[in-house]
């Protein structure tokens, strides 16, 4: 027995020693390194705040203001040969990393600025600040040569000054910290099959793979919470040339900063790290990883204190609160809708995605309500909400069928509906948000910049197309009643998208609109529509008609200010064309930067559009044949509007009506007028304002 015992001692004495001598290979190994259970016992270059914890917890800053902390690896990593993978001479500069991070926000949930990992040619960052310079820069020395650094960054603070976008973001950072590519933190679920957004500063976890391929010249970078696989897809994949960046010898290592006040510091933890110079670097065991403090880090007894007192207080007031917000968020629901659940919105959720409606997120107004810019929360989808009243319930539950109809609409010209809201007085309808804003900012604000003809000409045919699906190639048919530059919105890249369908109107192809009460905006509007009393595909057409010759001469179709003989566009455009010199009024902005053949298309088209007479007028799908080329214009008449036939519904008005220049004023840019089709004996202008003019025709 004793003999035996003293053979299984032997045993374990010669496996010790060969764990023994596979560690020290391991860590002489000059391309790769791995901290899968602390930095217990490492020998890191720390600086500033930067300490190891008796777990082995590698923390670069606590929550206090001010603070720089850096970690770095002891010995440089030669970039300079060979990869023992490749038979090639030529350096390869490749590398990869796996580590895992932290951000814990401070006390008063206080967070900032962010942990960078570092690849940079000394250790000496002495010169370097705190707060969005993030240990690394300072304000006179940020994107100099001859920092030579390369880094990513974990942002969780927005300076505007750096170019962030916002503040949770990681970002590609050489030689300075104004980032030369920036994405929000979000990770790919490769169960979910999609992607899922990441809080940075969430006081959790998170695992980080950094993959260089020096010969592609190709930087992945992917993050994923703890416990989860790594994603198949990266969070930011770009091209980029780190040769001039990596010298023969350069130190890894980690840098983190907080802010100046208090509000903007975290306590920024390094749970893990592994690296390879010649391969992929080795996963992290997580089980192994060191804990974060219970406390969070730099929250005591004082902010527990903080919480009770919260709770005792809300515990007093939830009955106040509770009505209140009721009150605050209530909304009409009727059995009928059930049907179209999918499409509506709470208004709470609308509530909070707009900041509760303030002033600061009001994209803009019309005769109809206002509209205001929104985040949704959870999804961050980016929306735009339309508040419009109505009168009464009648013809409530048929006005919502057409919405939600039209929240099917497909079409890259339309801005998509995506649903609506009720309450009380109010009709919100959820558009999704148009980056740009409406066209007619950029045709009239001098705050914007002038479009070149080729894209107004792009903007004319994409509204045209989607007018044509709307008309000719849906279920049903759709008429918009209010189409004008304002309601045409551009996205990121200035395409043209029709919207705003609070006016729309559907029917079946077989049948016949019925419309009693219609609407318009004035020099927009059929003539003909006191006449026929009902919208149609032709009054489109007309409206339609007036928006190529507003984008074409970069003025509106009517403007009181002008005179007599140039109120209406459409007759200053006509005797030009009488002349023989339509391009004449072309917009002058574009100082005669514009194809000619094109403009005397469109400006020809609009008065075609613009006649009086609906039989005379283009369909929609000869429009778009016109713009495309594809058939050529027929002859237009010197005189669009037969003798005695009115160029605009105004001119349907008796003659004894008066309209002051201040209310004309307000009809002409952006009001909305609305009559009844059982005739026109009297006339009263009610509440006319700059942000609801209605003008009543009635019995």
């Amino acid at each position: 027995m004793a003999a035996a015992a003293a053979a299984f001692t032997s045993f374990q004495l010669w496996l010790v020693s060969c764990l023994a001598l596979v560690s020290m290979a391991r860590a002489q190994d000059p391309d790769q390194f791995i901290y899968t259970n602390g930095f217990r016992r490492a020998n890191l270059h720390l600086d500033g705040s930067a300490e190891i914890r008796s777990n082995g917890l590698l923390r670069l800053t606590n929550s206090s203001v001010l603070q720089i902390g850096h970690a770095f690896y002891p010995s440089p990593i030669n970039f300079n040969h060979s990869s023992s993978s490749s038979s090639s001479s030529v350096p390869s500069l490749s590398f990869s990393t796996n580590f895992v991070i932290a951000i814990v926000p401070g006390p008063e949930e206080a967070y900032g600025h962010g942990v960078a990992f570092v690849i940079a040619e000394s250790t000496d960052f002495s010169h370097a600040a705190a707060i969005q310079y993030l240990g690394l820069v300072n304000e006179t020395t940020n994107g100099n040569s001859s920092n030579q650094f390369f880094a990513v960054e974990f942002d969780t603070v927005n300076s505007i000054d750096m170019g962030d976008i916002d503040e949770n973001h990681v970002g590609i950072d050489l030689n300075g910290v104004k980032s030369n590519k920036q994405v929000t933190a979000e990770y790919f679920s490769n169960e979910e099959g999609k992607n899922i957004s990441l809080d940075l500063k969430s006081g959790h976890p998170i695992q980080v793979w950094i993959d260089y391929d020096g010969q592609q010249q190709l930087l992945n970078v992917t993050l994923a919470p703890e416990n989860s696989p790594k994603p198949n897809r990266p969070l930011l994949s770009t091209s980029i040339d780190l040769s001039d960046i990596l010298m023969d010898t350069m130190y890894l290592g980690f840098s983190a900063t907080t802010g100046s006040r208090q509000g903007t510091s975290s306590s920024h933890y390094i749970l893990g790290w592994s690296f390879n110079r010649s391969g992929e670097a080795q996963s992290l065991d997580l089980s192994q990883l060191p804990k974060l403090p219970k406390n969070g880090g730099g929250r005591n007894t004082v902010r527990l204190i903080s919480i009770i007192a919260a709770v005792a207080l809300l515990l007093i007031i939830i009955g106040t609160a509770y009505v209140y917000r009721r009150k605050k968020y209530e909304e009409v629901h009727e059995d009928w809708e059930k049907e179209y659940g999918p499409h509506r919105f709470s208004y709470r959720t609308l509530y909070i995605a707009t900041k509760g409606f303030k002033d600061k997120q009001l994209l803009g107004f019309g005769g109809f309500g206002k509209v205001y810019k929104g985040t949704l929360p959870y999804t961050n989808e980016q929306i735009a909400v339309k508040k419009v009243s109505h009168e009464s319930n009648q013809g409530m539950k048929e006005f919502v069928s057409e919405i939600v109809s039209m929240g099917r609409l497909r079409h890259k010209n339309l801005v998509r509906l995506l649903g609506y809201c009720r309450r009380q007085k109010e009709l919100l309808l959820i558009y999704e948000l148009m980056e740009n804003g409406s066209l007619d900012k950029f045709l009239f604000s001098v705050d914007k910049p002038t479009l070149n003809w080729f894209q107004r000409f792009q903007i004319i045919k994409g509204v045209a197309s989607a007018l044509l699906y709307l008309h000719e190639e849906g279920e049903q048919v759709v008429l918009h009643r209010d189409i004008k530059a304002s309601n045409v919105l551009l996205d990121s890249e200035l395409n043209g998208r029709l919207g705003d369908f609070g006016l729309a109107r559907l029917y079946d192809r077989n049948g016949d609109p019925q419309t009693t009460r219609l609407v318009g905006t004035l020099g927009y509007i059929d003539p003909e529509l006191t006449r026929i009393g009902r919208a149609t595909k032709a009054s489109d057409v007309f409206s339609f008609g007036a928006f190529l010759l507003e984008v074409a001469c970069g003025r509106k179709p009517f403007d009181p200010n002008k005179p007599p003989e140039e109120i209406f566009l459409v007759d200053v455009v006509n005797r030009s064309f009488k002349r023989d010199a339509i391009v004449e009024c072309s917009d002058p902005r574009l100082q005669g930067n514009y194809v000619v053949e094109e403009m005397e298309r469109v400006l020809k088209l609009g008065l075609l559009c613009s006649n009086t007479k609906s039989d005379l007028r283009p369909t929609i799908k000869q429009v778009v044949q016109f713009l495309e080329g594809s058939a050529s214009l027929p002859d237009i008449p010197l005189d669009i509007r037969p003798q005695n036939m009115p160029s605009s519904i105004l001119e349907t008005l008796p003659q004894s009506t008066e309209i002051n220049v201040s209310t004309a004023n307000n009809l002409a840019s952006d009001s909305v007028i609305s009559f009844s089709s059982s005739g026109r004996k009297g006339l009263s202008l009610n509440s006319l304002s700059s942000t609801d003019s209605v003008l009543h025709i009635g019995r």
